[in-house]
């Protein structure tokens, strides 16, 4: 498993063959590449009177070095929704200040209470770091219970307080609290323009109290269209069963998992996050066939160039249609 890179990547361009595709590079069967076409205006107004079918995708590319990759064209990629290519595409950017609505979740069972001060430290350097004018953030302590100490703001000062407020003690209900923060923190967020959700999650893994399971959890996160991140305090000599539990979480989700080796290297997994949040890309688009019947759609995207790999989410919920 790989561990935490020593310094934040840093954003790279391609090189010039990058943004030309090249008719040897294996693509998947279906995979094609994005053509940009026009939006049909009078379909759009049409559409967006009954419901959206927009599906907005961030995404984030890296070399095999895992430094970050900037300046690829809509042309670069393959994308398949429900294994189809969209219908047509919206829009196609490389998203570097595009307002946060960010998540702190900081494990504060029994479990950890050792490592407690260099989690809290941590995340009060990440929203000095990466709080912009525009961005919000909350806070929030886990156990067998969820206690937000600090609701979405902009201050820093109150983020500051809310999290030396949390005090560790208990036992651990992960999943619970996942599922929970993302129904009531990041699925009834209501904004008028674009925003980037995320939740950073700062835990061991373990569960020894939850009624919700791993997948209840991580349904929740792709109903709320919400990346997670997640950074491990398991610091012993190998990996055990909450390290696996925590790539699933971020994987399914888009984001990525960090394994410091250290616990004074917690620092470092928030500081790799903040540079990952201003190095995304969005690609907004219209599935083809989309049905309003509440079902979960797969997302597979790539990149053409062998060189370069995408993370991005495993797919999302289509809306229900009103009954």
């Amino acid at each position: 498993m790989a561990q935490a890179p020593q310094t934040a990547p840093q954003p790279t361009a391609p090189p010039p063959a990058a943004g030309t595709q090249n008719p040897t590079t294996p693509v998947q069967p279906g995979t094609e590449p994005l053509e940009q076409r026009p939006p049909d205006d009078s379909q759009a107004t049409e559409t967006l009177q009954l419901f959206s079918r927009e599906v907005d995708l961030f995404f984030t590319v890296t070399d095999k070095k895992g430094n970050f990759v900037t300046g690829l064209q809509q042309q670069n990629f393959g994308l398949l929704d429900n294994g189809r290519p969209p219908e047509r595409v919206i829009r196609f950017v490389q998203q570097t200040n595009l307002p946060l609505r960010v998540g702190i979740m900081i494990d504060t069972s029994s479990s950890i209470r050792q490592r407690f001060p260099f989690e809290q430290q941590s995340a009060i350097d990440f929203l000095l770091q990466v709080m912009h004018p525009t961005d919000r953030a909350f806070v929030e302590g886990f156990d067998v219970q969820t206690d937000i100490e600090q609701d979405f703001t902009n201050r820093i000062d109150l983020l500051d307080t809310g999290i030396s407020k949390l005090r560790p003690g208990g036992g651990t209900a992960l999943f619970d609290s996942l599922y929970k923060t993302c129904r009531d923190q990041m699925l009834t967020l209501r904004q008028t323009a674009d925003v980037r959700k995320a939740l950073v999650l700062v835990s061991d893994g373990d569960d020894d109290y939850s009624r919700a399971t791993e997948s209840d959890a991580i349904k929740m996160c792709q109903r709320a269209q919400t990346i997670v991140y997640t950074i491990s305090t398991n610091t012993g000599p190998s990996k055990d069963r909450g390290d696996d539990v925590l790539v699933r979480i971020s994987a399914a989700t888009g984001g990525q998992a960090f394994f410091p080796t250290r616990i004074q290297e917690v620092a470092q997994g928030f500081l790799n996050i903040e540079a990952e949040l201003r190095s995304q890309y969005s690609l907004v688009y219209v599935p083809s066939d989309f049905k309003q019947d509440g079902s979960f759609r797969t997302i597979y995207l790539q990149c053409l160039d062998p060189r370069y790999a995408v993370r991005a989410e495993k797919g999302y919920f289509a809306p229900k249609a009103p009954e």
